[in-house]
């Protein structure tokens, strides 16, 4: 039983590696976003954290961040939406300016990409990240969020104002915005 666990420990890690090879050797953009995908799909399995900390697919998924190619963005994210659910992972996508970077993606038109910013952001959030992730402006974008007419966006949004912040913070957020139509420079994603 436990060879058989450590050779396919072995097979997923070689696996896991030929993919980040793949992306790393192609010069096909779709070719690129398929193994984006299959990244951020085993980002999901638990059994998969550490060859894929091992492999930097955390940094990986970071560099997706600022591409031009809303594939690579979206699968960028949905891959560290998975991975920030793991604290070792949680730790090194804070320590390599993840929140800026997620944050610069709640101004995406992809609602699925804005969904996973804020994810991204709860699941980043401690108690030395949190006065980060509860900057007035990223609580005014909350607030303008929560008025969608997405129940999705809505919804998480509401969430993301109930769990990360404090009751003062978000009555301040909404005094800071009275008058105003809308967070400043972030749109409202399309469906």
């Amino acid at each position: 039983m436990w060879k058989k666990k450590t050779s396919e420990g072995s097979d997923r890690f070689e696996y896991l590696q030929t993919l980040v090879g793949e992306f790393q050797d192609t010069d096909s953009e779709e070719a690129k976003e398929q193994v984006l995908a299959n990244l951020a799909n085993f980002a999901y399995d638990p059994n998969n954290m550490e060859y894929l900390r091992e492999l930097q697919v955390t940094d990986l998924f970071l560099d997706m961040l600022t591409e031009d190619n809303e594939n690579f963005v979206e699968f960028g994210m949905g891959g560290l939406c998975n991975l920030s659910m793991d604290p070792e992972c949680r730790d090194i996508i804070l320590q390599n300016s993840g929140i800026s970077l997620v944050t610069n993606c709640l101004s995406s038109r992809r609602e699925e990409i804005v969904l996973s910013a804020i994810t991204i952001l709860m699941n980043l959030t401690t108690s030395s990240s949190r006065s980060e992730i509860t900057d007035p402006a990223i609580l005014q974008c909350m607030l303008r969020f929560s008025l969608s007419e997405s129940p999705r966006l809505r919804n998480l949004a509401a969430v993301f104002l109930q769990d990360c912040c404090s009751e003062e913070q978000v009555a301040r957020a909404e005094q800071q915005m009275q008058g105003q139509q809308s967070a400043v420079g972030i749109p409202l994603p399309k469906d």
